[in-house]
């Protein structure tokens, strides 16, 4: 990368990190990325979710395709490993750094892509931008400030001039929230309640033995929320919208936070307690099987009229978000008060190390 590009791409990571750099955080050396808990996989993925995320979206250089570009891209990597394996980390906010490959990667150099990784189609209801979304190189950096996140992926970037061209990016963030506790979208309601236990990520998130063992799919969708408009809607309409209790995220038929919502439960008048247009009705696991997706959302506020949450969901199989989306498009009683302006869908191959870069096995 060079010339304008490049200079784009620094400009706006300057910008993400203003904030940080008047606290004083700019400038400092960024803490070593937390490896992965689980030798194989990468990052990022079942991590404990720190504070702060850099979404960036990169494609390659024109000059980047087939065997020299492979070979550009295996360079690339190579350069990268330090960074992303370095010593290890105990801190919970981080860094951490996920990489993931989009459809369009593989056929651009010529290597033969991972069976699930096509397109995501189209749904009703979608005002897509398509320099909002897709992307040939995607990296989630996660850490505990801005300026953590936004050093390391210009040292990320400075490592390999003249491979990536920038596409996209955006910084999100988590709301205060108590350790061990779902964190809140900025609808007020917590977000991630159903996410799948350790066990049950082994079946749904991680891909098992085979070519791409320990790899996962990442579905990325950027969603503006109609927030004053929500919040305008009386807490009893807004929790019937929802499908939970926006104190403490519990099911409409009663109960904790993580007791699973009753698809059946009636009123004393015989009618369904969860409307049938209900988020969480419509989104029910029950519809796919048990299947899950591993939700790792973090919201964003870019102005007064561009706030809204970053969709990121972790899946052996992407086809579960289609069927799942597909759903949801054009009956949710959530639909009038959110806009998926922006959509991605990325490989993200097993992690990497000193002996064997990121990538290589795909490659």
């Amino acid at each position: 990368m060079n010339g304008p590009a490049r200079r784009g791409l620094l400009g706006g990571l300057a910008a993400l990190g203003t904030a940080a750099a008047v606290t004083g955080c700019q400038g400092s050396r960024t803490p070593a990325p937390t490896p992965s808990a689980q030798p194989g996989r990468q990052p990022g993925v079942t991590d404990p979710q720190p504070p702060r995320v850099l979404l960036l979206s990169y494609d390659l250089s024109p000059g980047t395709h087939g065997p020299s570009g492979r070979d550009a891209v295996r360079r690339m990597f190579a350069a990268w490993t330090p960074l992303l394996t370095a010593r290890p980390s105990t801190a919970r906010d981080g860094p951490t750094v996920t990489v993931g490959f989009g459809p369009a990667f593989f056929p651009r150099l010529g290597s033969r892509t991972p069976e699930a990784l096509r397109d995501l189609p189209a749904f009703a209801g979608d005002r897509l931008r398509p320099e909002a979304g897709g992307g040939q190189v995607f990296l989630q950096i996660c850490a505990g400030t801005p300026a953590v996140c936004t050093d390391l992926a210009r040292r990320l970037e400075r490592a390999v001039p003249g491979v990536l061209r920038p596409r996209w990016h955006q910084a999100g963030f988590l709301p205060a929230t108590t350790p061990g506790e779902t964190p809140r979208n900025l609808f007020g309601f917590k977000d991630g309640t159903a996410n799948p236990s350790a066990k049950e990520a082994e079946r749904w998130v991680w891909l098992g033995p085979g070519p791409h063992h320990n790899a996962t799919y990442l579905v990325l969708r950027r969603i503006r929320l109609a927030t004053a408009e929500f919040g305008n809607l009386p807490v009893e309409r807004q929790e019937r919208v929802m499908g939970r209790r926006k104190p403490h995220g519990g099911p409409l038929q009663g109960g904790p936070e993580h007791t699973e919502a009753d698809l059946f439960a009636k009123t004393s008048q015989g009618s369904y307690l969860l409307p049938a247009d209900a988020h969480v009705r419509l989104a029910h696991p029950r519809f796919d099987g048990g299947a899950r997706m591993l939700r790792r959302g973090y919201s964003y506020d870019n102005a007064p009229d561009d706030q809204g949450l970053l969709f990121l969901a972790y899946m052996n199989d992407p086809i579960l978000f289609t069927r799942v989306q597909r759903r949801l498009a054009g009956h949710d009683a959530l639909g009038p008060f959110v806009e998926h302006f922006g959509s991605a869908l990325f490989f993200v191959p097993p992690g990497g190390g000193p002996d064997q870069p990121l990538g290589s096995t795909v490659l």
